[in-house]
């Protein structure tokens, strides 16, 4: 019956990130028909073999798919640039370059100070703008072994303190209970209050927490990120991974997540860590110290500034289940590249009355 339940709540909470377009049109007796449009939004990471960023890319270079068909890129954003908004899809709005160029590459994040990377957080703060960065941090019984709890709070303080302003962040708590201290908001200050205000909690319901968060994210349009702290397995959520798997997809959400070497000892979480952070296009650290803490939400940082958004208006498809999403590169030089997106999405069930839900609709 819970699962149901789940079920249920989930199928409310699924819509599309981006804008729902009402197109009208008069039918033969002036009736009005309405066609719902709704956008697909896409963030994409394009790196080498060797995880260097490919910047500098084109909409023209990226091969979109739904269900083996072919879309058109609507819109097309690169790390920080103005985002391009493409009127004719089919043409490429961006500054002519030679087609035989290589984009360009940039450094690997995982590079030490002294081979390219800055030395310290704040190094980078500049490069990022843009994204609604929901944090959501584990302050179950399983933070408070050693000097966890504390070494965690100083990590994540420095992570908000070192992101552009342009980005709005919303601090969340969790344990059993799920607490909002910090609704999303440009003031530093506020969110910094939320992070030092955080108490120890008891059991862990991680899950239900990342449901939450996921709902409050869909309210906000544009490019949105979950980066999630956890210490620990869940044992006390009643939705499962899945359900918040598929959400967080549908949503266009990508989820970061960092952990800690204590959770990487339980395989089962470590695995639907990893899963879900891939299929989603985010990724999963799992941090042996402090240092790699830092590094991690400094990665992420760095991941968020490099990424390509783009969208598009989904072509007629009669699928009225799971959508799978392909995104490749067209220039068969660039074969070698990885990409990291999320894997497909559900459509938005018709909620219109009963003229609209007999007119044709695209999702």
């Amino acid at each position: 019956m819970a699962k149901r339940c789940v079920l249920a709540v989930t199928g409310v909470l699924i819509f599309l990130s981006g804008a729902a377009v009402w197109l009208g049109a008069q039918d033969g007796g002036g009736n009005v028909i309405r066609v719902v449009v709704s956008m697909v939004q896409l963030n994409v990471a394009v790196t080498d073999e060797k995880g260097n960023y490919v910047t500098t890319l084109r909409p023209s270079d990226f091969d979109i798919t739904e269900d083996g068909t072919p879309q058109k890129v609507a819109t097309f954003e690169e790390g920080n640039e103005s985002p391009q908004n493409l009127l004719d899809p089919s043409q490429d709005s961006s500054p002519a370059k030679d087609p035989a160029a290589a984009p360009a590459l940039e450094r690997r994040r995982s590079d030490p100070p002294g081979e390219g990377a800055p030395s310290s957080l704040d190094g980078i703060a500049s490069t990022v703008s843009g994204s609604n960065v929901f944090i959501l941090f584990d302050t179950s019984n399983y933070m408070f072994r050693g000097r966890g709890f504390v070494f965690a709070q100083d990590s994540i303080a420095e992570f908000v303190r070192s992101l552009d302003h342009p980005y709005q962040v919303a601090f969340y708590s969790y344990s059993r209970d799920f607490y909002r201290a910090s609704s999303l908001t440009t003031d530093r200050t506020q969110v910094l209050r939320g992070v030092r205000a955080t108490v120890n909690g008891d059991d862990s319901a991680l899950y239900n927490a990342l449901l939450l968060t996921l709902k409050d994210a869909a309210q906000y349009s544009g490019r949105k990120v979950v980066v999630v702290f956890s210490n620990g397995p869940d044992n006390s959520s009643m939705v499962s991974p899945e359900d918040v798997d598929e959400l967080a997809q549908s949503e266009g959400v990508p989820i970061y997540m960092i952990s800690t070497r204590e959770a990487k000892l339980d395989a089962a979480s470590a695995a639907v860590f990893a899963r879900m952070t891939a299929s989603t296009g985010g990724e999963a650290y799992f941090a042996k110290s402090w240092k790699d803490q830092r590094d991690a939400f400094a990665s992420i940082r760095e991941d968020l500034a490099h990424l390509y958004f783009m969208s598009y208006y989904p072509q007629p498809n009669p699928n009225r289940g799971w959508r799978t999403i392909s995104v490749k590169l067209t220039n068969p030089k660039y074969k070698k590249y990885r990409i990291r997106t999320r894997s497909g999405y559900r459509p938005i069930p018709n909620r219109g009355n009963s003229t609209e839900a007999a007119a044709p609709e695209q999702q």
